[in-house]
């Protein structure tokens, strides 16, 4: 079994959090979003991964440091790393196929946005699975629509009226994904471009029409990382699913607490002082930063980052930050200074 990762964009929506990061690479509950996306990939195939192919965008923002990050996930699930380059930001169906080498075989493509919990087999009678979920407004979202059989025929973009209560959430399984390179090699000669790009649907639409087989894989929980309020409400659901599991060590034993208090769930990384402070419940602090004289909830703060004197309640704080005030609800980029 192959994954292959889109990863080329860099998260417009999460800025300034994705101006010095790509957002694929924006830690949740303590673990970049591509991290916890392939590892959980990996448990609901519950098979093994030869490869995971990774596209990525210009070296100047996906450099040698994404690369190691990339390649050691891949060795920890006994994968081979592959990285390929989208230079030109031209669709979901552009970037599948710069990992042309790597488009053999069963595969699971998945973009690097969203986080999911699952728990299904895969149908040995499908060509292909979309998966999905169940969602309260179709109208908002790209739907797909069933037959008789349960079987996928058509692809909704934003139904007007009801076709399913199935959104595509753009991860992808095929038996063959040899089969789906060969209909976006027909998309790409033959110019068809939808929006001023091509798109995976296009070639999916393709496969459908000679009679391949599509089922749905609905997972349990959807979760998206597109701005900064969705990513905070992420983090709170992936560290409340994480203490349930019990399977991972959430709060570092080199963390050093003088007269504060931990709420849990929370994510609290290597090296991380708690001063004076209250945190939690549901915040994640990342490696070699330090809390004082604060009050801390619902809230994302990254590396190497000082806050002092604050109460923060749904704040997302990035990188080698210095933050000293009062505000309760703030949006603070990477190498920002507030005094």
């Amino acid at each position: 079994m192959k994954i292959i990762v889109p990863m080329a964009g860099r998260g417009s929506r999460l800025r300034p959090h994705s101006l010095t990061v790509p957002k694929p690479l924006i830690p949740v509950a303590g673990q970049p979003i591509v991290h916890r996306l392939v590892k959980d990939i990996a448990k609901v195939l519950k098979q093994p991964i030869e490869e995971i192919a990774f596209v990525l965008g210009d070296p100047a923002w996906f450099g040698d440091e994404v690369v190691l990050s990339l390649e050691d996930l891949a060795k920890s699930l006994g994968a081979k790393a592959s990285i390929y380059r989208q230079d030109l930001p031209l669709g979901t169906g552009h970037a599948i196929m710069c990992a042309k080498p790597s488009l053999s075989g069963p595969a699971v493509i998945a973009y690097a946005d969203t986080l999911i919990r699952a728990e299904f087999d895969l149908d040995p009678d499908a060509d292909a699975v979309i998966w999905t979920k169940k969602v309260n407004n179709p109208e908002a979202y790209g739907v797909v629509k069933l037959n008789e059989n349960e079987e996928i025929i058509e692809l909704v973009e934003k139904p007007e009226t009801f076709v399913s209560n199935q959104a595509v959430i753009g991860i992808y399984y095929f038996k063959d994904v040899a089969v789906l390179k060969g209909k976006l090699q027909e998309i790409l000669d033959e110019n068809v471009m939808n929006g001023g790009e091509y798109q995976i649907n296009d070639g999916i639409k393709r496969m459908m029409a000679e009679g391949k087989i599509f089922k749905t894989g609905t997972v349990d929980e959807w979760m998206d990382c597109g701005n900064k309020t969705i990513t905070i409400e992420t983090n709170q659901r992936m560290l409340g699913f994480l203490k349930d599991d019990g399977d991972e060590q959430l709060v570092s034993s080199s963390v050093k607490l003088e007269n504060s208090t931990i709420i849990e769930p929370c994510f609290i990384g290597d090296n991380v002082m708690l001063k004076n402070s209250t945190v939690g419940p549901f915040v994640s602090i990342g490696n070699g930063s330090a809390i004082e004289n604060s009050t801390v909830k619902n809230s994302l703060i990254q590396t190497q980052t000082t806050v002092k004197n604050a109460n923060l309640d749904n704040a997302m704080v990035g990188n080698h930050v210095k933050y000293d005030g009062n505000f309760t609800s703030i949006s603070i980029g990477d190498y920002s200074v507030l005094e």
